[in-house]
C-alpha cells in the first residue's frame, strides 16, 4: 500500500503551515446546522498548534461565481464556530493577496478561497500568492481532493514540504482496506439515486468483491434491465444497458448479487404518502406506484446475504431515509452491517448521504470508519487518481 507523507515527526515549531481544509458546511440564517466537517479537522489543527506552528486554514464554501465575493458564502460564521470548538481566538485573513504577519501557536482562517479569481481554474498566480503564506503545506480536505483547483493541486506543487493531515491520512488508509487490503468475503452495498454515479465504482470493484447488494433508486434501473416491473419508480433509461452489462459480468465472474424482490411504494413522492408493499414480479407492481424503499422480503434475504462478510463497503442509502415511512431499509441494512462489524468485520461507510443516513439510523458509531468524502471517495474507489493526492506525492 502506498503511504502518504505523514505530518507526524515533521519539523513544525515556528513554521507556517498552510492547511487546506473542507469547511463547506450547511449554514442557515448565519448558523451552522452540521459541523462534522469542521470537527473532523480539529485533530490536525490541534497537533500543529501543540507542535508550535502558525496555522493558516483555507477552504471553500458553496459555489459563488468564480472570483466574485458573496456575503452569503462568507466563512466568517465558520471562523466564529471554530473559535468556540478550539477555545481559542481564530484570526481572519480577508484577502490572500495581502500578506500579513502570523504568529506561532495561533490559528488563522482565510476568507472563502472561491472569492478570489483562479481557484477553480487551478491558476498558478493564485497558487503563488497562497504560497507566500507558507513554509509547508498540509492537505486535510479529503472531500476536495478530486478537484484540480489552485489550493488543492497547484499550490502544494510549489512548496518543497507537503504532508497529509490526519483526516486525509485516515481516509486514504481506510479506502485501501476496501481496495487492496481485502479480507474475504467482501460485500459491497450500493444505493442512492443514480446508476450513472456508481458505474465506475462497480466496474472497478466487481473483480474484487464476492457479494453485491443493490438498493435505493438505482436498483430500479437494474430491475427494469431484467424485465421486471418497477411502475413509475426512478429509472435511468440511458443506463439500462450498462446495468444489464454489470449483471452479466457479475454472473460471468461468479459473483453473488442481491436486488430487491419487493419495495415499499407510494403513488406520490411525499413524506406522508400512504405506503404499500409490492413484489417486483409480473402483475404485482402497479404502474402508478413508485418504489421508495426496499421491502421486508428483501430485508430478510439481505440479513443472510450480509452475514459472514469480513470486508464491507456501504455507499448509498436504500431508500428515502429522510422520511420515516421509507427509512426501514436503510436502518436495517445499517443494523446488519453494524452486527457484522461487532463480530470482527471491517466496514467502511462512505458518501455524504450515506454518512448522514448512518447518523439518522444510529449506526455511525458502530461501523469501522465513516468517510467524509462524496465524489472524492467514489473516484478513489473507482481506481482514479485524485489531483490532490497526485500533488502530495509529486
Amino acid at each position: 500500500m502506498q503511504k502518504l507523507p505523514s505530518l507526524r515527526g515533521a519539523p513544525l515549531r515556528g513554521r507556517r503551515a498552510f492547511v487546506r481544509v473542507d469547511f463547506n458546511v450547511p449554514i442557515e440564517s448565519g448558523r451552522i446546522t452540521d459541523d462534522r466537517r469542521i470537527r473532523s479537522a480539529l485533530p490536525t489543527i490541534r497537533y500543529l498548534l501543540e507542535e508550535g506552528a502558525a496555522v493558516i486554514l483555507c477552504s471553500h464554501l458553496g459555489r459563488p461565481k468564480d472570483g466574485q465575493p458573496d456575503p452569503k458564502y462568507s466563512l466568517e460564521p465558520v471562523r466564529q464556530h471554530l473559535s468556540q470548538l478550539l477555545g481559542l481566538p481564530v484570526g481572519w485573513i480577508p484577502d490572500p493577496f495581502q500578506l500579513q504577519p502570523v504568529e506561532a501557536g495561533q490559528v488563522y482562517l482565510m476568507e472563502n478561497i472561491r472569492f478570489f479569481p483562479g481557484e477553480t481554474q487551478n491558476d498558478i498566480q493564485l497558487a503563488r500568492a497562497l504560497a507566500q503564506w507558507a513554509d509547508l503545506y498540509v492537505s486535510d480536505a479529503f472531500g476536495s481532493l478530486h478537484r484540480a483547483h489552485a489550493s488543492v493541486d497547484a499550490l502544494p506543487r510549489l512548496l518543497p514540504e507537503r504532508y497529509a493531515g490526519f483526516l486525509v491520512e485516515a481516509e486514504w488508509n481506510n479506502a485501501q482496506r476496501v481496495l487492496t487490503q481485502i479480507e474475504s468475503p467482501y460485500l459491497v452495498v450500493v444505493g442512492g439515486a443514480k446508476v450513472s454515479d456508481k458505474l465506475p465504482l462497480l466496474r472497478h470493484l466487481l473483480p474484487r468483491l464476492d457479494r453485491l447488494l443493490i438498493g435505493g433508486g438505482m436498483s430500479y434501473t437494474f430491475l427494469h434491465a431484467m424485465g421486471l416491473p418497477v411502475g413509475k419508480s426512478l429509472l435511468e433509461k440511458d443506463q439500462v444497458e450498462a446495468a444489464w452489462d454489470i449483471l452479466k459480468e457479475a454472473e460471468r465472474l461468479g459473483k453473488k448479487v442481491l436486488l430487491p424482490t419487493d419495495s415499499v411504494a407510494a403513488t406520490e413522492f411525499r413524506a406522508d404518502a400512504p405506503a404499500r408493499i409490492f413484489r417486483h414480479e409480473a402483475g404485482s407492481f402497479p404502474s402508478d406506484y413508485m418504489g421508495l424503499d426496499i421491502g421486508p422480503e428483501t430485508l430478510q434475504a439481505a440479513r443472510s446475504f450480509i452475514a459472514g462478510s469480513r470486508t464491507i463497503l456501504w455507499n448509498g442509502p436504500m431508500g428515502v431515509f429522510e422520511w420515516e415511512a421509507f427509512r426501514s431499509g436503510t436502518a436495517n441494512i445499517g443494523k446488519y452491517i453494524a452486527e457484522e462489524t461487532a463480530r470482527g468485520a471491517y466496514s467502511l461507510v462512505g458518501g455524504g448521504d450515506t454518512a448522514a443516513a448512518a447518523e439518522v439510523v444510529g449506526v455511525a458509531d458502530k461501523v469501522s470508519f465513516i468517510s467524509t468524502g462524496g465524489g472524492a471517495l467514489l473516484e478513489l474507489l473507482a481506481g482514479e487518481t485524485l489531483p490532490g493526492i497526485a500533488a502530495l506525492l509529486s
